[in-house]
């Protein structure tokens, strides 16, 4: 059983589930608690399909380009992987805040409670970055509508995001055709509303990134 809230950190989310099911990309990071495990899911570029028996998992989505601060780390070192938080911070401090979460009666408000006391002023130019791709803004033209470089794009992108910014643009593309073939809307209209040339484009990324077709993928969802 899945379920998720607006966190109190901006653009965040918080969630709790068994942890099994199929992960799409999304543009995000979370931070991770399940069983006494205080792990960091990285940016996703493709599916990633949980393995194991379903337990209980709780976690905080950070917004798109915001969990590198928090973290200290750049995001194309997590790109695709799931690691500890030992890994990334001095064990000392993760047991600290393991032991913070084991005492607290919910360990989903626990980790927002973590990620409030550790936060930083958002980047304006990265979220004024994933508003625009978020709308189908071509990325050349953010790029000069934010007196951003190509190199200097990309360079920010890969630290934040985990991936460029077309591979950004194309995943919120697909939660946006995701979005708006849930609702309803027939798959012809839902390519041409989320910007993808066709129906059959739709078809191509939906397999490639989710890794099963759009069909399945709605009923499973």
């Amino acid at each position: 059983m899945y379920a998720e809230r607006a966190s109190r950190l901006a653009g965040a989310v918080i969630w709790t589930g068994d942890g099994a099911g199929r992960v799409l990309p999304d543009g995000c990071m979370d931070l991770l608690w399940n069983e006494g495990r205080l792990l960091v899911a990285g940016p996703d570029t493709r599916a990633y399909v949980t393995g194991g028996a379903p337990s209980n998992w709780a976690g905080l989505r950070f917004y798109p380009g915001t969990a590198p601060a928090f973290l200290g780390v750049p995001a194309h070192e997590l790109r695709d992987r799931r690691v500890e938080l030992a890994d990334l911070w001095p064990a000392p401090e993760v047991r600290r805040l393991r032991s913070r979460i084991e005492k607290a009666p919910d360990p989903a408000t626990a980790l927002e409670e973590i990620a409030l006391g550790r936060a930083t002023p958002p980047d304006p130019v990265l979220h004024a970055l994933v508003t625009a791709l978020d709308a189908g803004r071509p990325v050349a033209v953010t790029a000069d509508e934010l007196g951003l470089g190509p190199r200097q794009l990309h360079r920010r992108s890969l630290a934040a995001f985990g991936y460029g910014p077309k591979t950004l643009a194309r995943i919120l593309r697909l939660r946006r055709a995701l979005a708006l073939a849930g609702a309803g809307v027939p798959f012809a209209e839902t390519a041409v509303r989320s910007g993808f040339a066709d129906q059959a484009h739709l078809a191509r990324d939906v397999k490639e990134l989710a890794g099963v077709p759009l069909e399945r993928l709605l009923a499973v969802g």
